[in-house]
């Protein structure tokens, strides 16, 4: 078994035939840790900045002395504009 074997369906894309905003995350994710990194930034552009994203939250949970709150938000928001961007142009202008 390949560890591709375990990755989640999207259940936008099963029931409505149509790739949701994090379509592609996971196999992305899988590239980067394979070594992968133009692959999976072409695949998901927001790769890199989910991981960062991901990252700080694991360490605002062992850190509880500092506050880490406006670093993620500001990171959702640009996540999102990625999301949002890279989306409309695969599906709409490419």
């Amino acid at each position: 078994m390949k560890v591709e074997d375990f990755l989640l369906p999207c259940p936008i894309k099963r029931f409505f035939g149509v790739e949701c905003l994090g379509c592609g995350s996971q196999r992305a994710i899988l590239m980067v840790f394979k070594g992968q990194f133009s692959e999976a930034f072409h695949l998901y552009p927001a790769v890199y900045t989910l991981l960062i994203f991901f990252g700080i939250l694991v360490v605002s949970f062992i850190d509880k002395k500092r506050k880490y709150g406006n670093i993620l938000i500001a990171l959702a928001v640009i996540n999102l504009i990625i999301m949002v961007t890279s989306y409309f142009y695969k599906h709409f202008l490419h």
